[in-house]
């Protein structure tokens, strides 16, 4: 029995189709890695899309190569290389899983110190979010975790490779993400002074001198030390850390020009039309006594030690002990 025409033109297309979705032949549908049959063929196809900025299409490529070729001698080359291509391509998390991959696999490879370095680079440039693009960011009161994290990688790679190529560079990150972090620390203790926590903002404050030695945060560290001590009532305290900045920052903004001290009396203390207007009516600062116009007379150890002697002299009746102060 013979088919008819229609019928037999029918499943001739019908199998052209179901051939081309398989990449089977040759066409707009064919496979983008056609006529590449050996691995330096792949290879050469992905230098080439990294030179001509094609990233997505380089990141492909390697992967291909590398999934036909897992053992070959341009192995190792492509996952160092498409640690690059991710980085470019915008994909900080890819490049940095990259190059720890890299890392793993080849710990004796002579571009091991590049991997640490990219691995460093792709936490440095983290630019996460919409909003950072298009808007400015202080990246000083950003979560401090990727900088922190890219400042170890670069001190790793400093630890291991002094001499490498990419130390100069390593190190110039390093002391500009050092900055960074002290800065963080500052906004965080300025945050506390605001709420009046002043014990937390003191060991903020604290920290930053201890730590963060030669960054220009160190002398805000002082500062808010000063004023830490100063709502405390530690004067004596106070007044070693205020000859401190005296003595190393004379012309910070915290000293006027007779040499004292300048206590913020400013708080954030934002209104509700504030809030739910994002800021664009109603105001965020207030203006209450927070510090006191002189300091007291004593040091607040001192004010401690009179009241234990006050309520000592005093006394407590009878009826007062055995009821553990319900009663007098």
């Amino acid at each position: 029995m013979t088919l008819p025409t229609s019928i037999r033109i029918l499943n001739a297309a019908l199998f052209v189709l179901f051939f081309s979705g398989c990449g089977l032949l040759d066409g707009d549908g064919a496979d983008e890695f056609t006529g590449l049959s050996t691995e330096e063929q792949f290879y050469r196809r992905a230098l080439e899309q990294l030179e001509s900025r094609n990233y997505a299409g380089a990141i492909s490529t390697y992967q291909a190569l590398e999934s036909r070729f897992p053992f070959g001698r341009f192995a190792a080359q492509a996952q160092i290389e498409i640690v690059y291509a991710y980085f470019s391509n915008g994909d900080e998390e890819a490049a940095r899983a990259a190059a720890d991959r890299f890392i793993r696999l080849h710990p004796e490879n002579d571009n091991i110190d590049y991997a640490y370095y990219m691995k460093g680079l792709a936490s440095f440039n983290d630019r996460s979010g919409i909003l950072s693009r298009f808007i400015p960011v202080d990246y000083t009161k950003r979560d401090p975790g990727l900088a922190q994290e890219s400042f170890n990688d670069f001190a790793q790679l400093l630890a291991l490779y002094p001499d490498s190529a990419y130390a100069a560079d390593a190190r110039a990150r390093m002391v500009y993400l050092r900055n960074n972090l002290a800065a963080y620390e500052i906004h965080v203790a300025n945050y506390y002074l605001d709420r009046r926590a002043y014990i937390a903002a003191l060991r903020r404050g604290q920290y930053v001198v201890e730590n963060f030695q030669g960054t220009p945060a160190v002398a805000d560290g002082v500062s808010i030390m000063v004023e830490s001590y100063l709502r405390l009532g530690l004067n004596d305290l106070a007044d070693t850390s205020l000859a401190l900045l005296k003595e190393n920052y004379p012309n910070h903004a915290s000293i006027d020009n007779d040499g004292d001290f300048r206590v913020r009396t400013e708080i954030t203390d934002p209104s509700l039309l504030y809030t739910v207007s994002f800021g664009l009516l109603g105001d965020n600062r207030g203006n209450p006594p927070l510090a006191p116009t002189r300091r007291p007379g004593t040091s607040g150890s001192q004010q401690i030690i009179n009241s234990q002697r006050n309520q000592t002299s005093s006394g407590s009746s009878f009826l007062s002990i055995i009821t553990f102060g319900l009663l007098n």
